[in-house]
C-alpha cells in the first residue's frame, strides 16, 4: 500500500510542476475524495481562489442522492463553469491531479466545457 502511495504522490508532483494558473488562464483543479468531489479554480499568481464547488455546496446537497457518482461529478462541473462565467472567466486550465481521465475526472471535464469553459 506504501509503494502504491508513493507512485500516486510522484505522479501528482509531476503532473502538478508543469501545470501553472495565470490571472489570465486560471486553473481548475479536481480533487476526488472517497465519499465528495471538489473542484476549484485557483490563480496561482496571486494565490486565489476565484470559484469552488463540491457535492458539499448548498446548491446540491440536497439535489444529489449519492455524493460520489458520475451524475454528482456533472453536476459538479455544470456549477464550477457557472460560477467562473459569472466571475468574468471563460478559460482555464484543467489539473486532474494526477488521476486518469476517466470516469468521473472525465464527466466533470465534458459538463464544465458544455457550461461554457473552454480548456
Amino acid at each position: 500500500m506504501k509503494d502504491s502511495n508513493k507512485r500516486f504522490n510522484y505522479r501528482v508532483k509531476r503532473v502538478r510542476s508543469k501545470i501553472n494558473g495565470t490571472h489570465d488562464k486560471p486553473r481548475l483543479s479536481v480533487y476526488r475524495g472517497h465519499k465528495h468531489i471538489y473542484a476549484q479554480i485557483i490563480d496561482d499568481s496571486r494565490g486565489v481562489t476565484l470559484a469552488s464547488a463540491s457535492t458539499l455546496s448548498p446548491e446540491l446537497k440536497g439535489k444529489l442522492k449519492i455524493n460520489d457518482t458520475v451524475e454528482a461529478a456533472k453536476s459538479i462541473g455544470g456549477l464550477i463553469a457557472k460560477k467562473a462565467v459569472e466571475k468574468g472567466v471563460k478559460k482555464v486550465v484543467f489539473d486532474r491531479r494526477g488521476y486518469e481521465y476517466t470516469g468521473k475526472i472525465k464527466a466533470l471535464a465534458d459538463a464544465a466545457r458544455e457550461s461554457g469553459l473552454e480548456f
